[in-house]
């Protein structure tokens, strides 16, 4: 198994452990933390310290109804039993997709993509790059998680390769080129459109919503 180097920024974990992290960087969060074993491991000692901190804290009255409210929620029928990881995809992955393999679009150069999500707080999608291929020179407008799911790629930042997360932000321009061997596949979460430096990639950019 290759080592992982490239984690999730201390800043982005924790608003995933408040709950509070929008959707599409929340899912690349999960699937990175059901390949790496550093994460998990800072996820559980974060999760130790605030249960250490709630037993010691004050405890305050319920409201009215909440007892009521939680024996009908035990009453509930389960949910559906998540979808497991199958290939390269982990099964926060294999969720986003309802259990089936991607139904890729063709971008050009035979790079693909698939958008599993997309709202005012962000996009997800999966991209499929062939080896040696470039994707078209870009910045940010926002944040960029980008996590590697097979192959590699390599840009300005560094060499990533599975289970590594890049964190692109406004200040990155970057021209990440998959590396040779299998095809790099990646996915990816972003916040506002890319910055491409290229014409045509501006004029196709509202077609291929990226």
């Amino acid at each position: 198994m290759t080592e992982i180097n490239h984690h999730i920024p201390d800043d982005v974990l924790d608003t995933y452990r408040a709950g509070t992290l929008p959707h599409a960087f929340a899912v690349v969060v999960a699937a990175h933390l059901s390949l790496c074993d550093e994460c998990r491991a800072r996820i559980e000692a974060a999760d130790m310290i605030g249960g250490v901190l709630l037993n010691g804290a004050e405890g305050v009255a319920l409201r009215a109804g909440a007892r009521d409210r939680m024996m009908a929620a035990l009453d509930a029928p389960p949910p559906p039993p998540l979808p497991r990881g199958s290939g390269v995809f982990p099964a926060p992955v294999m969720a986003e997709l309802g259990g089936q393999p991607p139904k890729w679009r063709m971008l050009g150069g035979g790079i693909r993509q698939q958008i599993l999500s997309a709202d005012r707080e962000g996009s997800l999608r999966l991209l499929y790059i062939p080896p040696g291929r470039a994707v078209p020179e870009h910045g940010h407008r926002g944040m960029e998680l980008t996590l590697v799911l097979q192959g590699s790629f390599s840009d300005s930042e560094g060499a990533f390769h599975r289970g590594d997360v890049e964190a692109a932000h406004d200040a990155i321009d970057h021209q990440p080129i998959a590396g040779a061997g299998a095809p790099c596949i990646c996915l990816a979460a972003t916040d506002a459109p890319l910055r491409f430096h290229a014409l045509v990639p501006r004029l196709l950019q509202p077609i291929f919503r990226i």
